[in-house]
Formats: structure tokens, C-alpha cells, sequence
């Protein structure tokens, strides 16, 4: 075992009890803020990091940072290696390198209201992931089905969420 592998363990462990003895100990909440900037770009603060954002030129864009669609694409593959990591930690699974690749099909349409049928957001996303290790191909096709049911950012794309925005005239 590895000392990440190790520490994924005791990481659980840790939960688990703290959860077990306390269920208000499972809650957590994230926090984002954001300032735009030029056109239509902005500068996202995530706890002590700083994450700038824009769009392509054809978009409004001076295309000089990641859009949201693909700032969506990266917490999608991030926290899909992540649950990956954990539950074969979990299950006893062994995995020796993960990647992950994804791609979105968006149609501007709904996004500039040009057709009110048309939805803004992605109307597909592709995942493809590249797992290697010495277990079979059915136990991690076992772990894929944990990971797809586990998934913090999967879920929020297959499960609406509350999202409730108020304005203030500053």
C-alpha cells in the first residue's frame, strides 16, 4: 500500500467514526465568490484560491482562461477520479493509475435565447475513463457503478439541485 492509499484509508476511518458519533459532523459547506471583469470574464475566489474565468471570442471572450462549461468539465473529471480513489480504497479495489477525459455538446442557441426550446446548458456529456491495475475488467466495472452513484458533481448534473439567487443594488 501506498502512503496515499494509506492515508485515503484513515481518511475514511476518521469519517466514518466522527459521522458515526456526531451525524451533524457530515455536514459540510463550500463557499465560491465572484467579481467580473471585462467583457464577460471574472475572477472566481474559492476558499484561498483564485481561479480566473472567461469565454472564447466567440462568445464575448478574450479567451484568456478556462469558460464555465469547461471549469463544469474539470469538477466533473476531478471529482469522479477523486470518488474513483476513494471507493476502491473502499471496496478493496486496486487501481494503479486513473484518467479521465470528457466532452460536452452545448447549443449556443438557449444561451443567447435565440430558441427558448433549446436548453442552455449541455445537452450531453461524454466521460471516458482509463483505469489501470491488476484487478478484472468486471471490478471496475463494479467500481464505475459505485463511483456514478457517489459522485457529488455527477449527482448535481442528474439530480436538480435548489439553487435560490437573490440581487442587492450595491
Amino acid at each position: 500500500m501506498t502512503t496515499s492509499t494509506n492515508h485515503l484509508g484513515d481518511l475514511i476511518a476518521a469519517t466514518d467514526a466522527a459521522v458515526s458519533a456526531d451525524p451533524a459532523n457530515a455536514d459540510a459547506v463550500f463557499r465560491a465568490s465572484a467579481i467580473a471583469h471585462d467583457a464577460v470574464a471574472s475572477t472566481v475566489t474559492l476558499g484561498r484560491y483564485r481561479v480566473e474565468v472567461d469565454e472564447p471570442p466567440a462568445l464575448g471572450g478574450q479567451g484568456s482562461a478556462p469558460n464555465p462549461v469547461e471549469y463544469y468539465l474539470a469538477s466533473l473529471l476531478s471529482c469522479q477520479i477523486v470518488t474513483w480513489r476513494f471507493w476502491a480504497q473502499k471496496l478493496g479495489i486496486a487501481v494503479e493509475g486513473i484518467s479521465a477525459s470528457a466532452e460536452g455538446d452545448l447549443d449556443v442557441r438557449g444561451f443567447f435565447g435565440f430558441d427558448d426550446a433549446v436548453r442552455p446548458g449541455f445537452s450531453a456529456v461524454r466521460v471516458a475513463v482509463t483505469v489501470t491495475g491488476p484487478e478484472p475488467a468486471e471490478r471496475y466495472e463494479e467500481l464505475l457503478a459505485v463511483v456514478e452513484k457517489h459522485c457529488p458533481v455527477l449527482d448535481l448534473t442528474l439530480n436538480p439541485t435548489a439553487v435560490h439567487t437573490t440581487v442587492t443594488k450595491g
